[in-house]
């Protein structure tokens, strides 16, 4: 059995400059769990692989396309390759969000 642990794991380099951390990376799936504070945003980007989200703590603002939510913990938010994305964090509390990419992508995620 192998378990990663998020906290011991170091926080991702990105254009986005938040705490991200990769807990999971194989050719079949990459997953990272991102932390928001209070007002933190990602740039608006595209995946070239399909992607989800997962609201493990807080009410982020999921944007997708032209759509935006604020999603509750525990709501899963499906976002299909090549679609421009981006999670906020309006809220006045921690964003903690699990970003699933499947399978793992194998060019570069395109910031706007």
């Amino acid at each position: 059995m192998k378990i990663t642990r998020y906290h011991e794991q170091e926080i991702k380099e990105t254009p986005h400059k938040i705490d991200v951390r990769q807990i999971y990376n194989k050719e079949s799936a990459q997953a990272m769990l991102m932390a928001l504070k209070p007002g933190e945003s990602l740039k608006p980007h595209k995946t070239p692989v399909d992607v989800f989200f997962f609201v493990v703590e807080g009410t982020p603002t999921i944007h997708i396309g032209d759509e935006s939510e604020v999603c509750a913990v525990d709501s899963l938010i499906e976002s299909p390759a090549d679609i421009v994305h981006y999670i906020s964090n309006d809220s006045g509390n921690v964003a903690r969000i699990l970003v699933v990419k499947a399978p793992r992508p194998v060019s570069s995620t395109k910031v706007l």
